[in-house]
């Protein structure tokens, strides 16, 4: 919210339009901040995407403000409870998606009966508790922040407790890739997401920039240090180098899906990078 790199805020609004002119594949969110909205609202909006394109919804949660305090404040006008909350709030969003009791007052209409799969989304061990106790599919945001990656996927896995949505551990971890023609041309369009993440942890988000030759030869080493952090969970590279990086990554975590973000200043070089990973996947899936 309130960020002018991102396209839309609106998610419901884009799932929609995307799920309306598509007629297989899944669609969610990844995800809502739950503390910037009321769950019933929530309810309401995926209730009725559920309604619309049955067995295609997902719905990703978090906690993170996502925004400024002004902003959040503007979304939800009452920042008393914000994430202290969230655990409650959770529950209370899937209640409404279960069949309504007997009495029961308060209904989310579309929405309740619909049983809209419900993920945990989080960068830290706090989701991965959450998800674990209550039997939900955890999504990891390694794409941007991999520090306790390896120590969350543990705790989620050792702590999980079965549940009516899932029977065992079920993860998604987020995947920078950036797949061009050669592993030359796949690092110049990274530059885009590096330069991006720069100005982000300096104050100066904007819009995504397009790439420039040598960025990282005359960063400094703070920022070096910070991209080679943050940003280390990225394949990227030619066609046989993307190949060679899921596997690499998928054995190394046991990853169970992959959400895959391109940050890619061209349209056209975007949308070829996501033809060389679904060539990549299938070469995978075809040795597997």
């Amino acid at each position: 919210h309130n960020m002018p790199g991102i396209a839309s805020a609106a998610t419901a609004v884009v799932i929609a339009h995307v799920a309306g002119g598509t007629k297989t594949i899944r669609v969610g969110a990844g995800g809502i901040m739950l503390p910037n909205h009321s769950p019933l609202v929530i309810a309401e909006q995926f209730g009725t995407l559920a309604a619309l394109h049955p067995g295609r919804i997902d719905l990703g949660i978090g906690r993170a403000p996502g925004t400024d305090m002004g902003t959040a404040r503007a979304l939800r006008r009452n920042l008393e409870a914000g994430v202290d909350n969230f655990p409650q709030d959770v529950v209370e969003l899937m209640g409404y998606f279960q069949p309504a009791e007997e009495g029961q007052r308060i209904r989310a209409v579309p929405g309740e009966g619909q049983n809209v799969p419900v993920w945990i989304l989080g960068s830290s061990l706090y989701g991965a508790q959450l998800a674990a106790m209550l039997g939900l599919p955890y999504a990891f945001a390694s794409h941007f922040a991999p520090a306790e990656l390896d120590h969350a996927l543990d705790v989620y896995r050792s702590r999980f407790q079965p549940s009516e949505q899932l029977d065992k551990p079920h993860v998604m971890l987020g995947l920078n890739v950036f797949a061009a023609p050669t592993d030359a041309e796949a690092r110049l369009l990274f530059t885009s997401l590096q330069q991006a993440f720069v100005n982000l942890r300096t104050g100066r988000a904007g819009r995504l920039p397009p790439p420039v030759e040598n960025y990282d030869r005359d960063l400094d080493p703070m920022a070096k240090t910070m991209l080679g952090q943050a940003l280390s969970c990225a394949v990227v590279g030619s066609p046989e180098t993307v190949r060679q990086g899921l596997d690499t990554f998928v054995r190394r975590t046991g990853a169970d899906e992959l959400m895959v973000t391109a940050q890619i200043f061209d349209h056209a070089a975007r949308v070829r990078s996501f033809e060389i990973l679904a060539d990549a996947h299938k070469s995978l899936s075809q040795a597997a």
